[in-house]
């Protein structure tokens, strides 16, 4: 069976650094730092006061009162990156097969706040379990790409993939193949997270794997730097709209690129650690060329997953020096984070996003905040440090991992 070819066709993004996909690539072209003191409750009694909050955001811009008490922020974000790609896309909506258009989308979550907002109340409560009647549909994960197909009718197939940071990668690959295997023309997919919240905040604290630079939140994250101390939560959603070529072809589409292949493995190690020699990250990557029919040596351009974490860091760069060999030199990587924050689910989405408007823009965004080598990092690899860098992008990697050793990694090509 000849595999069917995947484009994307449409982009939407809110984020920490841009509300949209002009503002989100304005402040990565410009190493903008989205890190500041949060806003959303009192960080007195926190080690870590600060996150990567969505700046700007009123739901009532976008849903009316009634609506907006019914979701979640993270399915709030859902839909506001979703209807921007979709109108990006240039989609009739009169015109094309909903039954052919699905949704598949990543949250590594879901409605954390809405949980421990009902949690708290209960728990301050008399005991008598009154509960908000839509506790459970504004927090279960898949509410996000279901509230997406009944908006827009798309009866396609329509589920959320979970697995931790690497859930909205994981969406994304989802998407791919059924496109590929010819059941979808168009798939809805990305991913979402809201979790910067006293639970959220409190839990990563809890174990050990936020900075807490809170003398100097804007440079908090800092992937690849010897002082780095942990990540810095993030929160927003990416969507990107995969279309079969020969669909987006025949409607006229604007292209923004090829998706050529997706690869995932595990870890098989520690439910939150890496394994340090990067064995499950050498695999994906290598599962990644291998699903796209292409050598290492065409890759061009990395987003490595790069939280700023010490053990992290090491073990995926190792892994990247492994697999590429002498090439990895010539490859630009970066870890956009060190801008927006760690997103959880939905990093891999504003990640694959960042890859695409590298191909499209000849420009790599910066790895902010570097100011102290790290004696563990191969000297010869180009972490595109401080500033953005142009060069012809043909061929883009994006490398996602999550928590119980979830390894996914999409690579992107120029047409």
């Amino acid at each position: 069976m000849e595999l069917k070819r995947v484009v994307v066709t449409g982009l939407g993004a809110l984020t920490p650094i841009g509300n949209n996909i002009e503002e989100y690539w304005e402040g990565l072209r410009t190493g903008k730092s989205g890190c500041a003191p949060i806003t959303y409750f009192d960080t007195e009694k926190f080690k870590t006061k600060f996150a990567c909050e969505v700046k700007g955001f009123d739901p009532l811009e976008y849903f009316d009162r009634k609506e907006a008490r019914k979701l979640d922020k993270f399915a709030q974000y859902a839909l506001v990156s979703s209807d921007e790609a979709i109108k990006d896309a240039g989609i009739n909506l009169d015109e094309v097969d909903k039954f052919r258009v699905g949704v598949i989308w990543g949250a590594g979550i879901g409605g954390l706040e809405t949980f421990q907002d009902e949690v708290i109340n209960f728990a301050n409560g008399d005991g008598t379990p009154r509960f908000n009647p839509f506790f459970i549909p504004k927090m279960i994960a898949d509410i996000a790409p279901g509230n997406i197909s009944i908006k827009h009718g798309f009866m396609g197939p329509n589920y959320t993939t979970v697995s931790a940071c690497a859930s909205s990668a994981n969406a994304l690959i989802d998407a791919l193949n059924y496109i590929r295997l010819g059941h979808c023309d168009v798939i809805v997919t990305g991913g979402s997270e809201a979790a910067v919240t006293q639970a959220g905040m409190g839990g990563f604290n809890a174990m050990h794997a936020l900075s807490t630079r809170n003398d100097s939140p804007e440079t908090a994250s800092r992937p690849f730097d010897a002082t780095r101390d942990g990540f810095v939560l993030g929160e927003g959603a990416g969507a990107l709209i995969l279309e079969e070529y020969e669909h987006a072809k025949a409607r006229g589409a604007k292209i923004y690129a090829e998706v050529v292949g997706g690869g995932m493995s595990s870890d098989a190690y520690h439910m939150t650690a890496p394994h340090p020699d990067g064995i499950g990250v050498e695999r994906v990557m290598q599962n990644c060329l291998r699903d796209a029919g292409v050598s290492s040596e065409v890759v061009d351009a990395i987003n490595t997953h790069g939280t700023s974490t010490p053990l992290g860091d090491v073990a995926e760069l190792k892994a990247i020096s492994k697999i590429f060999g002498a090439h990895a030199a010539d490859i630009n990587i970066n870890s956009t984070k060190s801008m927006t924050g760690h997103l959880l689910g939905a990093a891999g989405a504003i990640e694959a996003i960042a890859s695409i408007l590298a191909i499209q823009h000849s420009v790599v965004p910066p790895t902010i905040n570097h100011s102290v080598v790290d004696e563990n990092i191969d000297p010869s690899l180009n972490l595109t440090l401080n500033k953005a860098q142009e060069k012809e992008v043909n061929y883009a990697m994006s490398n996602t991992f999550g928590f119980g050793g979830h390894n996914a990694c999409v690579l992107f090509k120029k047409i």
